[in-house]
């Protein structure tokens, strides 16, 4: 594809009708990519069944793009991004569920935390299927993990300290690689001393009893579990950073058309994977898919092409590549494509003679 056509498609490329688009911006601020991202949401969750783990977490998208919900998190590589939640699978890192952050969400009911109704959210399609969600301390909560074991679905996560359900006794300092196990109800509360000065809560409704492995640091279930299952979406985010068709854009829709696109990738190479059984890498997969979805164009676009033949007693005047000039009488070793003439030589437009023109009569 050449450098102007493709600045032409990147100016009208537009996802939304303008007629409407002010109407349904005071109800949606995601309107203008609303209906691109529901589809692809819809098609990731029609075209898989993700296994008994599922990761719920946030990705920073990076970018600077102009759009209300910008969001900026200091403790991130790149600062300034737009948020999504997604849940993807732990075995295979695909994406199985994905939404934005758009601020205050007018549709959750009054007293529910935003971690609780993000989660909730996330595993809606899966709720009721004895799988396992796992979450960090964002989002974990005693409410959270009720409110999943009674559709059937169990919850893993990090608990932050500060938070007013747990008790006192959390924050004490205690022996190094000591543990000590809580219980209320089928939820347990495992406090590991992983530092001196440091220790980790974690919330598991799986786990009845917590056994401690062998080993120096002595680690309980409910801590190896959940580092086994937490990286779920942190890989597929790495992932897509790793291979990604991200270019500069300030238009907010361009940007989250291209985090679209690199999800999609890697959910288009799980699936080829699982119903072929053939081994590629992701890299390989990637030139091939994007190989294919151009070929169309490129058979179009060679049909149109009429090669004109040079008639009888004319001399083919262009090559076929572009070529140093060879005569450098005025020029810098500039690129051409014509020849001379005469002797043939490569020679460009700065030294050519251009031609006297005479009248009939001086003639």
């Amino acid at each position: 594809m050449s450098r102007n056509r493709f600045q032409e498609i990147m100016r009208f490329l537009r996802f939304d009708r303008r007629e409407t688009r002010r109407t349904r911006l005071q109800d949606n601020k995601f309107a203008l990519m609303s209906d691109v991202w529901d589809r692809f949401v819809q098609n990731c969750i029609v075209c898989y069944k993700p296994g008994a783990d599922i990761t719920v977490d946030e990705q920073l998208f990076p970018t600077k793009s102009r759009c209300s919900f910008m969001q900026y998190i200091a403790n991130k590589p790149d600062k300034f991004g737009i948020k999504f939640w997604l849940a993807a699978d732990v075995d295979t890192k695909y994406m199985v569920n994905g939404a934005p952050y758009l601020g205050k969400d007018e549709t959750r009911r009054p007293g529910q935390r935003l971690g609780d109704s993000v989660v909730l959210k996330m595993v809606e399609p899966y709720l009721g299927k004895g799988r396992n969600v796992t979450t960090d301390n964002f989002f974990t909560s005693f409410e959270l993990a009720k409110a999943l074991q009674a559709k059937k679905t169990s919850l893993v996560g990090t608990v932050n300290k500060s938070r007013r359900e747990l008790p006192p006794c959390v924050k004490a300092q205690r022996p190094l690689f000591s543990t000590e196990v809580l219980k209320s109800g089928d939820a347990t509360l495992t406090v590991y001393q992983c530092k001196r000065k440091k220790n980790v809560c974690i919330l598991s409704t799986v786990h009845t009893a917590v056994g401690i492995t062998s080993g120096h640091k002595s680690k309980p279930e409910t801590v190896t579990y959940y580092n086994k299952t937490k990286v779920g979406v942190d890989v597929l985010d790495q992932m897509a950073r790793k291979y990604s068709v991200k270019a500069p854009s300030r238009r907010w829709p361009v940007a989250v058309f291209y985090n679209i696109l690199d999800l999609a990738a890697i959910n288009a190479h799980i699936l080829y994977k699982k119903c072929t059984n053939e081994k590629v890498s992701r890299r390989d997969f990637i030139t091939r898919l994007a190989s294919e979805l151009r070929s169309d164009h490129i058979s179009s676009k060679a049909t149109q092409l009429v090669v004109r033949e040079p008639g009888p007693g004319q001399e083919q005047q262009q090559m076929e590549r572009r070529r140093q000039c060879q005569v450098r009488r005025n020029c810098k070793k500039n690129k051409t494509k014509e020849t001379c003439a005469k002797c043939h030589k490569v020679v460009c437009g700065s030294c050519t003679r251009k031609a006297v023109f005479t009248c009939v009569d001086c003639a």
